[in-house]
């Protein structure tokens, strides 16, 4: 495990304090820790385990070229982001962008800003250096400017 200091993370934060009862999604799936820091500011949190539904959803066969396939994608989207427009005032989506490839990548930040309330905050993490296998995270948030980092697995 890794702990990191994160500008991002505490700009989320500072627009999740100026309001109470906010809505928040956490696409790296439930922990405790991200759940006690959130409700604890008085926010509900919904949790979802993204990558593990991406692997589950095109894991079986070729990873980015199924992500094409419109019944993947639809079966995909309904397990993840099936939600009513502007539901959430806030999204923590981490590293999660870098494993689409193109056509569901557009669809998925298509769905993001139509179940976000205007105004709503986002935060998104990218690696620095394009690699073919990248080591994907579980992140968990332990104060306003820190996040902790356990490597999950290489997705290629």
């Amino acid at each position: 495990m890794e702990t990191r200091n994160s500008n991002g993370l505490g700009q989320f934060c500072s627009s999740l304090e100026e309001r109470e009862g906010l809505s928040v999604l956490d696409l790296a799936g439930l922990n405790q820790q991200t759940v006690s820091f959130i409700t604890n500011q008085g926010h509900r949190l919904y949790s979802d385990d993204f990558l593990l539904q991406l692997d589950q959803g095109f894991g079986q066969g070729n990873f980015y070229e199924d992500q094409s396939d419109p019944k993947l994608m639809e079966k995909f989207l309904k397990a993840t982001l099936d939600f009513p427009d502007q539901s959430f005032d806030g999204a923590l989506v981490w590293d999660v962008l870098e494993y689409l490839a193109p056509p569901l990548l557009s669809i998925v930040v298509s769905k993001l800003h139509r179940i976000l309330r205007p105004g709503s905050c986002l935060l998104a993490v990218f690696h620095a250096e394009e690699r073919e296998a990248v080591t994907s995270y579980s992140y968990r948030i332990l104060d306003q400017r820190n996040i902790q980092l356990s490597a999950r697995a290489i997705l290629q």
